[in-house]
């Protein structure tokens, strides 16, 4: 099984169990999502940044504006870290100290590089059908002053883990007498029925990937 090296930069040291290294399971976990969350230090102060991204192979592909501290910073080849999490149901225990949730994290660490070029152009398209795929194709292609202010980098993914819980609570003992309930409450995330843009000509159909991201509900 293809693994990432496990060192203190990425172990899990809070119940260990709960760790995977393999990149089947990291890159599930990435796939899954297009939002995450970009840290990095600079003289000492520490950010964090909430940003869309898409995979390619053992790349992540970054995106923000040219101008921003993000990618000015992190273009240098800094070292960063950046994590995606789902939550996927809350658990409630019969004590408030038990309560928990089932979630699935994956936390990257490597460094960035800017991207130009062919393979921006190509990079923005995978962060764009991370989001809704299908989307860059049913529309306008960004134009040079728009590509100028757009910033990608290419996070190379040198280590990873991630983190899963599932299952209903762990109560203490004793408490699994008393009268309250406890469970898994589930999460879901869903698309609703589309709203159209109050100035979209008459007549304008809903494209295709909107349909389907929306279950049909057109």
């Amino acid at each position: 099984m293809d693994k990432f090296s496990i060192d203190s930069r990425n172990k899990i040291k809070r119940i260990p169990k709960r760790g995977h290294y393999d990149k089947a399971t990291v890159y599930e976990i990435l796939d899954q999502g297009f939002l995450g969350h970009a840290s990095f230090v600079i003289d000492g102060q520490p950010f964090i940044i909430p940003t869309s991204y898409g995979r390619k192979g053992d790349t992540l592909y970054i995106h923000g504006s040219s101008a921003s501290r993000m990618i000015r910073h992190l273009k240098e080849g800094f070292p960063m870290a950046f994590c995606v999490t789902h939550i996927d149901a809350l658990v409630l225990a019969r004590s408030i100290f038990h309560h928990s949730m089932n979630y699935r994290s994956a936390i990257i660490y490597g460094k960035a590089r800017l991207v130009e070029g062919d393979e921006k152009w190509e990079a923005l398209k995978i962060v764009s059908d991370s989001i809704l795929q299908g989307r860059w194709d049913e529309s306008r292609e960004p134009n040079p002053i728009e590509m100028k202010a757009t910033g990608v980098l290419a996070l190379t993914i040198e280590q990873a883990s991630a983190k899963i819980r599932t299952g209903p609570p762990g109560d203490d003992k004793p408490d699994y007498e008393l009268p309250i309930w406890a469970g898994v409450l589930p999460i879901h995330t869903t698309y609703g029925n589309p709203i159209p843009d109050p100035l979209l000509k008459e007549g304008i159909p809903v494209s295709n990937t909107v349909k389907e991201a929306s279950g049909n509900k057109v």
